[in-house]
């Protein structure tokens, strides 16, 4: 029993009593005159204790749900941080130097058909004058897809400032979170951002490589040229002429 109703209890005893022991003192007209219920009034009192107990009650549960509420508010507030604008600005800049790429681009297309035309078997019909070009084509696009290779890690290099600036915000708001979804918005964010790091790294691989496979292309082509340019060399009436040399003049 609660304090409140032991003390309603004390109060409906006393009032029981109390005309009890104020019944010697009256006379016989003024108890006939008595209108006054005590048992009634003590039943009205418990009961308007009982009622004001349950209104109470229910103002608690009002409030326990309207915590509730301001809890799944908290928890459904959006992050106001957003990396998205900054990481799209840097893949697009990684994109803008791969496709930037000289002479030979990262497409499967126009591999195979600059390989077709510059590298591999040299035409045995080719004039020197055509080897000359050729060589000097291929010479450019190797120096072209280092000067590329070198372009990507440079602007990668130049998104490291950004991404840190951005990590240390995105983990700022997440310990900061007021709520499950700014938590869990914070941290799909750092994965973007991870995500877009390693897409950068993936760039400065796939440039370097096609730079060194340009390189390797060169080298392997240069060689077979230089095997016709020697068997055009040695090939009787087409390249050396023996003949004599008179080292000094008598």
């Amino acid at each position: 029993m609660t304090l409140s109703r032991l003390r309603l209890s004390a109060f409906a005893v006393a009032l029981l009593t109390a005309p009890l022991a104020l019944a010697p003192v009256l006379s016989p007209s003024a108890q006939a005159l008595t209108v006054y219920d005590p048992w009634n009034y003590a039943e009205n009192m418990i009961s308007a204790a009982r009622a004001l107990e349950q209104i109470n009650n229910q103002i608690t549960s009002l409030q326990n749900e309207a915590q509730m509420l301001i809890n799944q508010a908290r928890n459904l507030a959006s992050l106001p941080h957003s990396s998205l604008q900054q990481i799209q600005q840097s893949v697009q800049r990684t994109q803008q130097l791969l496709g930037q790429a000289q002479s030979i681009a990262f497409n499967v297309g126009q591999i195979d058909q600059a390989f077709q035309q510059r590298y591999g078997s040299i035409p045995l019909s080719a004039s020197d004058a055509d080897l000359v070009a050729g060589a000097r084509s291929r010479w450019q696009t190797t120096v072209g897809g280092l000067q590329d290779a070198l372009r990507v890690q440079a602007g990668v290099v130049g998104n490291v400032d950004a991404n840190k600036a951005e990590m240390a915000t995105l983990v700022g708001q997440s310990q900061g979170a007021t709520g499950a979804l700014q938590a869990t918005q914070a941290g799909n964010q750092l994965l973007a951002l991870q995500s877009q790091q390693l897409s950068d790294l993936i760039a400065v691989m796939s440039a370097n490589g096609r730079a060194e496979a340009l390189s390797e292309a060169e080298r392997a082509t240069a060689a077979e040229q230089g095997r016709e340019q020697r068997r055009r060399f040695l090939t009787p009436g087409a390249g050396y002429q023996a003949g004599n040399a008179r080292m000094f003049s008598n």
